[in-house]
């Protein structure tokens, strides 16, 4: 019998996901809801074929866990089947607290949380439901396991998500300057002093990484449009709750009617299994459907968000580099309500101001080392020719505003 099942992948060819415990991961009800949730959530309205979804992002992040155990295991460092098998599942588990639409449901309808919190709720609930099975994935998910480079390659600088991200994204968005050399920056992986480092060799494939990284940010993740659609997004939930909240009644699947009529952070989280059931199962499906029906709302708001939304009338945005008068703010909130037919007061629901900021390579986090042959490790911002440590840390911070087109 084969002990594998494949997986034909477009951007890693064919991805080979073992029987036992990760095969176990990949057919669970919990895992298959991320087939319903797209992995750059509204960027797709900028990059049309940007439609792969967390699933597929997530088996992609495991078949590099796996070439990148294969390759420290070649260079002598012992790492047990069981360690192996818990790195990879807890890869392949990583993103499984994700939301519809990325990180919106994060910043509207719950209060406090990451999906990284309901990632290890549902890990934790699964730990249970296999008698076990994920407690390895669960030590080095949380880092409290004593190899300490295993959690590296879940979650630091250079994991092997943000290298299947990258690749994945670029890939699907055509944008051809974000795509990095995994496979070179994998081979070039090692360990030392438990802290997972790269071969002097994999120098310039860092680098490349490192600056494909931050032009993938900018064009890609916070593309004025795609921010600007998700700020209708947000707003159309934020004034649906708000709505709910004062006694009206609107169309809602059950799971996200629960969000919609509780305030939830993790202390209801805690108290009310409920909340956990509802959360997981939510996907993208249960919010276009309610935007479906919303656009015929009474409210004028909520349908006219609603229809921004499906019919593709994003907001128009105006980015700079200092923050935005409050005079300007004003002077919009008094046009929006005069041709919106509102008052004043709701004229914020139709539009946003936001700041963003990010930076190429944080020096306060996990660094990069890079492993020469005599035995030094040096920092990346140390010792690239081309990236400074001004460069590579700087943030840079713009200044978003967002508002309904007429």
């Amino acid at each position: 019998m084969n002990d594998s099942k494949i997986i034909n992948d477009p951007v890693f060819g064919f991805i080979k996901i073992k029987r036992g415990l990760l095969l176990q991961i990949v057919q669970h009800p919990l895992m298959q809801r991320l087939t319903r949730i797209k992995q750059l959530g509204l960027a797709s309205v900028v990059y049309p074929a940007a439609q792969h979804t967390r699933f597929q992002h997530s088996i992609g992040a495991l078949h590099l866990m796996t070439e990148a155990l294969r390759g420290l295991r070649e260079k002598g460092i012992y790492i047990f089947d069981t360690e192996a098998e818990g790195a990879e599942a807890a890869i392949l588990l990583h993103d499984i607290g994700h939301g519809p639409f990325s990180h919106v449901l994060e910043h509207t309808l719950l209060g406090g949380m990451g999906h990284e919190d309901i990632s290890l709720m549902m890990m934790s609930h699964m730990n249970e439901e296999m008698g076990g099975a994920l407690s390895y994935a669960l030590k080095i998910f949380r880092d409290e396991y004593p190899k300490r480079f295993l959690h590296e390659l879940v979650s630091s600088q250079l994991d092997v998500d943000r290298l299947d991200y990258l690749r994945r994204d670029s890939f699907f968005t055509g944008v051809h300057e974000g795509n990095i050399g995994s496979a070179r920056i994998i081979k070039m992986l090692d360990v030392a002093d438990d802290q997972l480092v790269v071969n002097s060799k994999g120098i310039y494939s860092i680098e490349n990484y490192l600056t494909s990284r931050r032009l993938m940010y900018w064009q890609v993740y916070l593309h004025k449009t795609a921010v600007a659609c998700e700020k209708v997004l947000v707003n159309a939930l934020l004034r649906a709750k708000w709505l709910v909240a004062n006694g009206k009644e609107l169309f809602a699947s059950p799971s996200l009617r629960y969000f919609l009529e509780h305030n939830v952070d993790k202390h209801l989280f805690d108290r009310d299994e409920q909340a956990l059931h509802c959360y997981s199962m939510l996907d993208d499906n249960d919010i276009w459907c309610a935007m479906k029906v919303w656009t015929e709302c009474d409210d004028r708001i909520l349908s006219l968000l609603a229809r921004d939304l499906t019919e593709r009338n994003i907001f128009r945005v105006e980015v700079s580099e200092e923050p935005v008068s409050e005079e300007r703010i004003d002077e919009l909130q008094t046009m929006i309500a005069q041709q919106a037919g509102i008052d004043k007061k709701d004229a914020h629901y139709l539009m946003e101001v936001t700041a963003i900021e990010k930076d190429m390579y944080s020096v306060n986090d996990d660094r990069i080392g890079i492993l020469y042959k005599d035995g030094t490790i040096k920092d990346i911002a140390e010792c690239s020719e081309i990236l400074n440590i001004g460069l590579l840390s700087k943030k840079i911070r713009k200044y978003y505003l967002c508002y309904q087109r007429f």
